[in-house]
This record gives C-alpha cells, structure tokens and sequence, in this order.
C-alpha cells in the first residue's frame, strides 16, 4: 500500500511542476501586457523621481495624465503635490479638471471637491473654501468638511457660525474652546458698549466651561466699566479658584478697582499676597512698580530682594538693579548701570510668553496661538519661568 501511495506522488510532481509554469507564464505575460500599456512617459518620470528630478518627473506625470484620461489616481496625487508645494493654481486647476470630467462617479467627484476646498484654503481664498466644503457636509466627507468649516469660521471671526459647527464636532472642539468663542463675542460687545449682550455672551461661556478665567476677566471689564469697581473685583479674584497663575494678568486691574475705591493700601496688600503665593515675573513687574510709586527706592530694593531669594531669575536681577541703581554711591553707578544693561540684554530673549504647544514666541499674551490656532495653549507666565518648571 505505501509502496502504491509513493508511486502516484511521483507521477503528480511533473503535473504540479507543470502547472506552475503555465501559471507563471500567464503572469509574466500579463505584466508584460500592463507594462506596455502605459505611456512611455509614465516610465520617464519614474527614472526622472529616482535621479531626484522632481520637477521634471511631474511633468512627465502631467503628459501621462494628458493622454489617459482614467489617470485619476494620479491626478490627486499630482494635485495634492502641488498644493505641498505652495503651487495651489496648479493645484486648482488639476482638481478642477476632474470635478468638470461628466464620467466621474461621484464618490470621485466629492472627493475632488474636498481637495479643491483644501486648495481654496492654501490658496487663502476662504470664500470660496468655505463654498466647497458647504457642499460636504451632507456627503461622506462631512466631518473632515466641517473641520475645515471650523478653521475658516474661526479666521474670519465669525463666531457665532463656529460654535454651531463645533457643537456638530465633540470630539474636535471641547466645551473650553466654544466657551472661547463666547468670549471672543463677548469682548467685540464690550468694545462696542453693548453690555447687556457682553453678559449673555459671557453666562454661555460659563455654562459650557465653568474654570473660563477669559469670562471672569471679561465680566470684571464689564462690572468695571459700569461704575461697579466691587464687583469687579469679585469677578476678578474668581481667578484664583480657577487657574490662579493667570492671577497675572488681572494684576493691573485690580490695582486700577481698588484706586477707584479709595482703597489702595489693601489692593497693595492683596497684590503682595498673591506674589508671595503664586510666584510670577508679570505680578512682580506690577508689584514693583506700585511699591516704588507708594513707598520708594529703598522698599522697592527690599522687595524684589527678597522674592528673588525665594525665586531667583534674570528678569527679577534686572528689576533688582533697576532699584538699586539710584540708592548706589556715585562711582559705582556706572558699574551697576553696565551690569544692568548686560543683564537686560539677556532678558528681552526670556520674557516672552511660550505656545505650550507649539513653541511659538510673543512678547504678548494670546489666548489663540497665532501660529499652531490652539485655544489657551499659552500660558500667563514667560520664557524664563517656563524653562524652570521643566
């Protein structure tokens, strides 16, 4: 019986062998059928890419895409191409040949619309983006449309068009950024002095995001500018529940509250109480600026002496020589003056504000990064402190 069994696998190896090799006939001849298939040029770009020619290879991919007209692949890759490379006419006109083909199927023909929306909003041309993208959001591109809808509302500071769009996106705009986009109308009605929509603005703002310290600041503007100098400052010392490092950034209004009460002393001493707690180059700046007008030189000097004992940084040294300077004996001014200004050249690179996120450098705050677009990615301290807390 095994005898048997070995005898027929003997005679199944020359047809297994043979069968492969028809197989592998028919392949090679239908390789050969498909490579001859294409256009010489295709094969041109191909060798003008691995010689690192692109310019030359995509036009080599251009005639291909000239003579095939089923090329579509290629013209997005092409289109697409062009749109990294800042050439978005080219870009425009290669989606638009697609989008005007009558035998696209239309999944194709939507997914070229996407594309020249994307073209649209390189090319800064923002209407007609937005017009593109319009035409998305009721097809299978929708999210990545309203995304794109999102960006544009936002540059074009037509908030109230965000916030719709961002409530349609959960998972792409949190409740802090529409909070961000009330807050945002909230100041052009304060600007405006059209307090009673400010106020609506700002309660939606905290409704979606109760930790909003843009919203108590803003409605401390708002009380201020109404004549309610306590209340204001209520709204204001909100802040410290909230996120008391942006305490910074109410410092000055604070102080400016607590004048209009007559009550400046105990603004000063709420001021102090804040710096020696929460430690920042922006409230020692204020601080010292108050403690010289109200008490001199000399309490200025000890002041920035001691909270540079117990936060020492180059912006705080500077302030130490700025008041030291007129308490010197003459001869040594010129020296103390000297290592003022040495230090001071240090400290213009350090006391800037930082994008959290994207690294991105300003001499002034910004609640939107103006080079990443993230919301509350700045945070209210500079440079220096930023690079301590690493």
């Amino acid at each position: 019986m095994n005898d048997l069994f070995e005898y027929w696998q003997l005679l199944l190896l020359p047809l297994f062998f043979g069968l492969g090799w028809i197989a592998a006939r028919v392949d090679i001849r239908q390789v050969v059928q498909e490579s001859s298939a294409l256009p010489r040029s295709y094969f041109q770009g191909l060798n003008f890419l691995l010689n690192e020619q692109p310019d030359k290879a995509i036009d080599s991919f251009l005639e291909v895409a000239k003579v095939d007209s089923q090329t579509v692949e290629l013209h997005f890759a092409l289109g697409n191409l062009f749109r990294r490379r800042g050439e978005t006419e080219r870009a425009i006109r290669m989606h638009q040949s697609l989008i005007e083909r009558d035998d696209l199927d239309e999944h194709v023909r939507l997914h070229a619309l996407l594309e020249l929306g994307q073209d649209y909003l390189k090319a800064g041309l923002l209407d007609r983006a937005e017009e593109m993208f319009n035409k998305l959001v009721a097809s299978s591109h929708a999210e990545e449309a309203k995304r794109n809808l999102l960006e544009i509302y936002q540059v074009e500071k037509e908030w109230l068009k965000a916030i719709e769009i961002a409530r349609e996106l959960p998972d792409v705009a949190s409740h802090r950024e529409i909070a961000e986009y009330y807050c945002e109308l909230a100041a052009a009605e304060i600007m405006r002095s059209r307090s009673e929509e400010a106020q609506a603005y700002l309660e939606q703002a905290m409704q979606h995001n109760r930790k909003c310290v843009r919203a108590s600041l803003l409605q401390g503007d708002l009380l201020l500018q109404a004549g309610q100098a306590e209340e204001a400052i209520e709204a204001w010392q909100r802040i410290e529940q909230q996120d008391p490092a942006y305490l910074a950034l109410v410092a000055q209004r604070l102080l400016e509250a607590y004048r209009r009460l007559e009550r400046r002393d105990e603004g000063m001493a709420l001021l102090r109480g804040y710096l020696e707690r929460y430690a920042s180059l922006d409230l020692l700046d204020v601080v010292y600026q108050l403690v010289l007008e109200s008490e001199g030189n000399e309490a200025a000097y000890r002041m920035v002496r001691d909270e540079l004992q117990r936060n020492p940084t180059l912006l705080g040294l500077e302030k130490l020589m700025s008041a030291r300077l007129p308490l010197a004996a003459p001869e040594i001014q010129p020296d103390v003056e000297l290592a003022k200004s040495i230090v001071a050249g240090y400290t213009r690179r350090l006391s800037r504000y930082r994008c959290d996120n994207c690294g991105f450098k300003a001499r002034q705050f910004y609640w939107r990064c103006p080079a990443c677009g993230g919301w509350e990615t700045y945070p209210p301290r500079r440079s220096e402190e930023f690079d301590q807390s690493l």
